[in-house]
């Protein structure tokens, strides 16, 4: 039997933090996992660059059914503090839009960091280590069964992540073990996802794979996103569609403005008095990819002819297509997939200032498992390092 003051189960972002910053305080801290090496999520995340943090990292960029339990945790510890360590490490990194930060080399440079920081903490990595059984001792404290020891803590953090990518290991241990303690956990689904498409939608855009648009796509609730869509074999990606999948629901459909810059039925009358005889096809197609306008003629959703051919009516309906094109996807191509995993942990079982539950003494939870999402850009690994760091402090 090993025991330590502080158990971490799951050797991600915020568990890695979390211990660093527990074993800063001259606690004894264990970090549990059941994979081969720790930081498997960050080693793939960003196209293996990571995307670390957002410098506009807000509030108003996650979901979470208490709002006010993220201005909290993310007011303790900010992006510029992360920003501070990675400094301090030398990590050579980039800024890309919307205040994107990634690093130059590799990945791995962040799980680097962390795994200095959790060795200058004195922190103990017992990976391989599968948890079979969760239990509070009569005395006090937690014993944590693994596949290959058992550990009794006074502090057991849960880190455990969520449902996503399951190749990497991902299970339901975490909601299971809040569930153990009667917390309550608000439904999951994946989130920041590609959608699927229905059978019919899939044979119109047959052979579009790998077209890219810039648009403005919103959803039935009102939030809007401008960035790229991007199609693909199995229906609609891009950075627009995985923000907007964290807010869309079965039996929705999203409107995107493929052309958000331009007023076109403004536009398309300036165009009829400069050049009246071209078509409306290759005038579209100087604007939006040829290949998906071909599509949109072939099925006469918009009309094949000259621009001074066009009603007035026809032009107010093609403005009215391009600028409001609704598509209604089938689904999503689920936790496979999908960068984080929507709901969680309700973050009203928990204290936002320290991340233990409010019923059981000693019981932390932090990272992916809680009821926290961010849009896509970094704000989720933002989000770990402050819960991560907070939690460290208490535990």
């Amino acid at each position: 039997m090993l025991q330590y003051d502080v158990v971490i189960i799951g050797a991600g972002a915020a568990g890695l933090m979390c211990a660093a910053q527990a074993g800063y305080r001259g606690r004894r801290v264990a970090v549990v996992d059941m994979g081969k090496k720790p930081g498997r999520k960050i080693l793939i995340s960003g196209g293996g660059r990571c995307n670390f943090t957002n410098e506009g990292a807000s509030p108003t960029n996650y979901l979470c059914g208490n709002p006010h339990f993220v201005k909290s945790c993310l007011s303790r510890y900010t992006q510029h503090d992360f920003i501070e360590l990675v400094d301090r490490h030398g990590l050579a990194y980039h800024h890309k839009t919307l205040g994107q930060l990634f690093c130059d080399n590799s990945a791995s440079d962040i799980v680097d960091i962390l795994m200095t920081e959790c060795e200058w903490a004195g922190v103990e990595l017992h990976l391989r280590n599968e948890v079979l059984s969760v239990s509070e001792l009569a005395e006090g404290g937690y014993q944590v069964t693994t596949s290959h020891n058992i550990f009794t803590c006074e502090s057991l953090v849960i880190a455990a992540g969520g449902l996503t990518m399951p190749k990497l290991g991902a299970t339901p241990i975490g909601y299971k073990i809040a569930e153990q303690f009667n917390l309550k956990v608000l439904p999951t689904m994946a989130a920041l996802v590609p959608f699927t498409l229905h059978d019919h939608d899939k044979m119109r855009f047959d052979g579009l794979s790998g077209v890219s648009i810039p648009c403005l796509v919103s959803s039935e609730c009102g939030t809007e996103f401008r960035e790229n869509i991007l199609f693909t074999h199995r229906g609609l990606s891009g950075p627009a569609i995985l923000q907007i999948s964290s807010f869309w629901r079965a039996g929705q459909a999203v409107t995107i403005n493929l052309l958000p810059e331009l007023q076109l039925d403004d536009a398309i009358h300036q165009w009829r008095k400069e050049q009246g005889s071209k078509s409306l096809k290759n005038t579209l197609s100087n604007i939006l990819p040829k290949r998906f306008i071909e599509v949109l003629i072939n099925e006469q959703a918009i009309p094949d002819k000259a621009l001074n051919q066009l009603t007035h009516t026809e032009i107010d309906e093609i403005a009215k297509y391009i600028h409001q094109w609704q598509i209604k996807p089938n689904g999503t191509e689920g936790y496979r997939t999908a960068e984080v995993t929507l709901g969680g942990v309700d973050t009203d079982e928990l204290s936002s200032k320290t991340f233990e539950s409010k019923k059981q003494k000693g019981l932390y939870f932090i990272g992916e498992v809680t009821d926290v999402t961010g849009w896509l850009g970094g704000y989720n690994f933002q989000y770990a390092w402050s819960c991560g760091w907070a939690c460290g402090q208490a535990c």
